[in-house]
């Protein structure tokens, strides 16, 4: 019998499934991006940010300088900020805590009494231990509870560079991914941020603008402008943007920004690179400060310039056949003013002249012909064109684009920085992996100062620092695994070993998020990189033999001389036992020794003549060896003298002739 009465429903979870929201379409503009993974730009943590934070700025003084032919002169000051003097910059008035319980730092009545037992515990052990003469473990002093009070710094940066056009101030600093740095060329920068990032993580910490102020050469005025950045926007906010009387004709950038950092952990990794940067540009001079409220924490580092010869500025190339993607193919369609294929081929690629663009067009199918407009290409002639890119065979591309260090720069920023007792270096020739050239130049030194025994290394990619990750380096596994130390005369674990490695290239392979190793997975750039430090250990394999065989030279001296009394001695008594045979007629002997006794007999030859010969027997025998040596290595004999050239006038006209270790330079 069924009932007309409802079904009450059971109590409990309902099993209807919920109806998932309607997901809505999100953008993120590229300062949101990166404000999002601040990481894959190097600002990990306020200690890492605050050193790519400086190295960013170095780094665009450094462009900035070289880009007009100027010598780098770069300041660089890290001012702290105490917490009162920070909110009384962005007007927030001191507050007195209320509820210690609310703070992290806040130790409560149990707490301290179960530290301050075992402080006690500690205590009584040592004097326990004192008192019986045993020499026991320091007690570790019990860590307070931590707060996360943040800790604050002015960074500012000033060069004598370019300087920067008044109008595109506001879009250098407050876009990202706006600069003047994304052509195909040898560049600094990793991601072209700069200081963009540095903004960012100015406004996410502090909340504070940047401040630029910039003047070109000739300009009778400076521009002056703060500004932060609309994240969401990515568009610069423009507090003050103004035009100031230039009395100085001073020209270049100066950059102050405000930001969260941490100074005590990385203040070695800060004062590292700035070490390096000035062993990579030996030409630049240096000027890095750090100011604290303590009188004894105060920094002062001057990097003086050692040489005033720059290389070359980097020169933007076209792309490489090989190294071009489909992608790419159809932005420098978009963007070229060639009309047919045939022009497009040969302007915008290096190495296809008119001949080999005719050959590849015909290579390429009788849908295509050397006049018909590239605009007009399908989305299947582009893949075509890619591929026939991949299969062909193109000249490799030249190494004249790009712009090492030079050896003489090398050498001289490793003798002034780390003064070693030998220094080699050496230069590779250009080479090529996936069509982008590259150059490694490396140095290798022994002994000096401030370097730990065992292997040092350095290594700089388009001429800067790398400090991070060095363990998967191509640079540090190629020393310590593919290099044998020992037959070039060297203790890997004994001495004080230099290696430096420089590698420059339109495209860094890097490997990892952060951008700060090289792998060791590309063929090309391992096998150059173990040949430029194998070089550099025969250069000094060659010193150190020399100095092996001058030292074993100098023993066999010592030792000559040192029996040279002794030896004396001896042939004095046999020749006047000789002298008194002879003058008995008990023995006779030929005339040279006839002459020679009589001289005995009369003390014309004494022990005293004796000594004499000898010393100037092996002095002659020395030195005929030493000649000998020297003949044989190619070596002068004369003695070497330090020459010292003082500095001339800037306007004298002369023509530099480069070496590998010098330049002669020409006034005329």
């Amino acid at each position: 019998m069924e009932s007309d009465s409802p079904e009450i429903p059971k109590k409990g979870k309902s099993k209807t499934p919920r109806k998932p929201k309607d997901s809505v379409l999100k953008q993120k503009s590229p300062a949101e991006f990166f404000a999002d993974n601040k990481n894959i730009a190097g600002f990990d943590n306020p200690g890492k940010c605050l050193y790519t934070t400086v190295r960013e700025l170095v780094e665009n003084a450094l462009d900035s300088a070289e880009s007009i032919s100027e010598l780098p002169v770069v300041e660089i000051t890290i001012e702290e900020i105490g917490k009162s003097k920070f909110n009384s910059m962005i007007g927030l008035a001191d507050h007195e805590r209320r509820d210690e319980a609310l703070y992290d730092d806040f130790e409560t009545a149990k707490a301290r009494e179960k530290r301050l037992a075992k402080e006690a515990r500690l205590l009584e052990v040592q004097a326990k231990n004192a008192a019986l003469g045993k020499k026991g473990k320091d007690p570790v002093a019990t860590k307070a509870a931590k707060g996360r009070e943040a800790s604050y710094y002015r960074v500012t940066c000033k060069d004598n560079g370019r300087g920067m056009p008044h109008d595109d101030i506001p879009n250098m600093f407050g876009r990202v991914l706006s600069g003047t740095k994304y052509g195909l060329k040898q560049t600094r920068g990793k991601f072209g941020l700069g200081a963009k990032m540095a903004l960012i993580w100015s406004k996410m910490s502090t909340g504070l603008p940047i401040e630029i102020t910039s003047s070109m050469k000739s300009q009778s005025y400076t521009s002056f402008c703060r500004l932060d950045i609309d994240i969401h926007k990515n568009v610069p906010h423009i507090h003050v943007h103004e035009k100031r009387e230039n009395k100085e004709w001073w020209h270049g950038a100066e950059i102050q920004i405000v930001i969260e950092g941490n100074w005590t952990t990385y203040r070695s990794k800060i004062l590292h690179y700035m070490r390096q940067m000035a062993v990579i540009t030996p030409y630049a001079q240096f000027l890095f400060q750090f100011i604290s409220d303590s009188p004894e924490k105060n920094v002062i580092i001057r990097f003086a310039r050692r040489t005033d010869i720059m290389p070359p500025v980097p020169l933007e190339t076209k792309y490489h056949p090989s190294a071009v993607d489909i992608l790419l193919i159809k932005r420098l369609i978009t963007e070229t003013s060639k009309q047919t294929l045939l022009q497009f081929l040969q302007h915008e690629f290096v190495n296809i002249g008119k001949s080999h663009a005719e050959r590849l067009i015909g290579e390429m199918g009788p849908d295509f012909n050397p006049k018909m407009p590239v605009k007009s290409l399908t989305p299947q002639q582009i893949v075509r064109i890619h591929q026939l890119f991949r299969q062909a065979k193109f000249d490799d591309p030249s190494g004249d684009i790009l712009s090492p260090a030079g050896e003489y720069n090398l050498r001289l920023g490793i003798i002034k920085e780390l003064h070693p007792d030998m220094v080699a270096t050496f230069s590779g020739s250009a080479q090529v992996f996936e069509g982008h050239p590259f150059i490694v130049e490396a140095g290798v030194s022994v002994g000096g100062k401030d370097v730990k025994q065992g292997l040092n290394i350095f290594r700089f990619a388009n001429r800067i620092p790398l400090l991070f990750e060095q363990g998967a380096d191509v640079v540090t596994r190629t020393a310590l695994k593919r290099i044998n130390w020992n037959s070039y005369k060297i203790n890997q674990t004994q001495d004080k070993i230099g290696v430096f490695v420089s590698i420059v290239s339109t495209k860094i392979p890097f490997k990892g998020t952060g951008k700060e190793y090289i792998g060791d997975d590309i063929s090309e750039i391992a096998s150059a990189v173990k040949t430029a430090i194998q070089q550099c250990c025969n250069q000094l394999k060659a010193k150190i033999v020399k100095r092996i065989q001058a030292r074993e030279q100098q023993e066999r001296k010592r030792n000559l001389s040192k029996y040279i009394p002794d030896s004396t001695n001896a042939i004095y008594i046999v020749l006047k036992e000789m002298a008194n045979l002879h003058a008995s007629k008990r023995k006779r002997y030929g005339n040279d020794e006839t002459d020679i006794l009589k001289q005995v007999s009369v003390n014309s030859i004494t022990k005293d003549t004796l000594r004499e010969k000898l010393a100037q027997h092996v002095e002659k025998v020395d030195y005929e060896m030493a000649l000998e040596y020297a003949t044989q290595s190619g070596v002068n004999e004369e003695p070497r003298e330090d020459i010292y050239i003082e500095s001339l006038d800037e306007d004298k006209n002369f023509i530099d002739f480069k070496s590998p270790v010098f330049v002669f330079r020409l006034y005329h």
